[in-house]
Parts: structure tokens; C-alpha cells; sequence
């Protein structure tokens, strides 16, 4: 798919951030829409058209989160939230909702492009056809690549792009020790400065949802000063 057939939905309010930000990504071949509403940009992201969200919190109508929350319930296109807000906890609760991205205005035009480039390139390759093993086994969790569904034991688990992607890599790099930093350039595709809190984040959802006991969990384990590890099969 070209660049000037990907649609992306910029839901902003302020109408010069707005604008930049449409500026930059029609520069790029990109096809822009505006929705300066919180409720319209909502129904108009679940209308199926869009390959990208760009999203501000701060929004009348509804709010960013609430928007990014009843997104991810029906669609798993790439979210990115371009925001003023620059406080680590909004950053972790936009993570922890299901957004791809946490960017702090004001960001530079080549930042954000490379930004949505990436992230769209990424979900081109994660919908698309793999030709890596079709399963993947560790104790009790089972990954098929080809369907893309997870199993704990006869339990399927749903999860996110970027947690399937996570889980994919540490699973397929079993016994191997992984820095926050390389695990987001390898999962996210981007250079991790000022991201690490989107790692750790991911990290915990997954244990939620595979782990029986997340605090101590059995095969997503913290090397501490070192990182990450996923226990193979023993």
C-alpha cells in the first residue's frame, strides 16, 4: 500500500496544532482528516477507513483516554497520542489503554513522520503473512503464528498488537536477555529514548494475562540491572 492511499484521522481541537500536524503528513503522501471533536473523532475511528490515529486527551466531547479505551475494544490500527501533556502518568495510562505511541507536543515534523511510518510499516508486516514456525510452545502457553492466537493451556488469551509482537519476540529469543531499550527498537521499530516506560508497561499486561501468579511470574522473568528474559522449555 502507497503512502497516498493510507488515510490517517488527526482528532485535535486546537486548530493550529491541527494543521501542522496535517501539513507535515500531506508532505509525506498521506491522505488527512481532521475531526476537532472528541465524540466525532470517535465514530469517525471506528468507521474502518482510517490505517492511523493521531489522538490529542485533552478534547470537548470526550476525552482522549475514553476515546483510545473504546477504540481498542473494536479496532487494533495503530494510536498515537501527540499530546502537551508531559506527566509520566498520563504516559503509562495511554500505554496501559492500548496506545502505540506517546509523543509530547511540540514534536518535530520529521520525528512525527518517522513516527507514523514506522508504526504503520509495523502493522503492514504484523497483518501480514509470516514465514516464521507456526507454533511456538513454552510450558502451558502456546503461540500460532499463522492464526495469530495465544493459549494458556485450553485457555485462549487475547491480546494486543503490540503485546502479541512482545510475547512473539521474547518466545522466539527464548533464554535471551533483552534491555528495555532493545526490546522497543526491535518491537517498536524506534529509537526507545524517553520510552522506556512503554516496555515495562507491556511487560506487566502480559503477565496479567499469562502468568498464573504475575508478581512471581514463571516465564516472563526480570533480570534485574539487565532486563527481560523469557524461560524456554525445560
Amino acid at each position: 500500500m502507497s503512502d497516498k492511499n493510507i488515510k490517517i484521522l488527526i482528532i485535535e481541537d486546537d486548530a493550529v496544532s491541527a494543521a501542522a500536524e496535517r501539513s507535515y503528513l500531506e508532505q509525506e503522501d498521506f491522505q488527512v482528516e481532521v475531526a476537532a471533536d472528541g465524540t466525532e473523532g470517535l465514530r469517525r475511528g471506528l468507521s474502518g477507513e482510517f490505517q492511523l490515529i493521531l489522538l490529542d486527551l485533552t478534547l470537548p466531547g470526550m476525552d482522549g483516554f475514553s476515546i483510545c479505551r473504546r477504540l481498542r475494544e473494536r479496532t487494533d490500527i495503530p494510536i498515537m497520542m501527540v499530546t502537551a501533556r508531559q506527566e509520566e502518568a498520563d504516559q503509562i495510562r495511554g500505554l496501559s489503554l492500548g496506545a502505540d505511541d506517546y509523543m509530547v507536543k511540540p514534536c518535530s515534523p520529521g520525528l512525527l513522520t518517522a513516527r507514523v511510518k514506522a508504526h504503520l510499516a509495523r502493522y503492514e508486516r504484523l497483518t501480514g503473512v509470516r514465514g516464521e514456525r507456526e507454533e511456538l510452545l513454552s510450558g502451558e502457553i502456546r503461540l500460532d503464528t499463522r492464526a495469530r492466537r495465544v493459549y494458556v493451556g485450553a485457555r485462549e488469551v487475547e491480546l494486543k498488537n503490540r503485546e502479541y509482537e512482545l510475547l512473539l519476540f521474547l518466545m522466539v529469543n527464548a533464554d535471551m536477555i533483552f534491555d528495555r531499550e532493545t526490546l522497543y527498537e526491535k518491537v517498536w521499530g524506534m529509537d526507545a529514548m524517553g520510552n522506556s516506560a512503554t516496555v515495562a508497561v507491556h511487560i506487566n499486561r502480559l503477565r496479567e494475562k499469562l502468568e498464573q501468579d504475575p508478581a512471581n511470574p514463571r516465564y516472563i522473568e526480570t533480570v534485574w540491572g539487565a532486563g527481560y528474559r523469557f524461560r524456554g522449555p525445560t
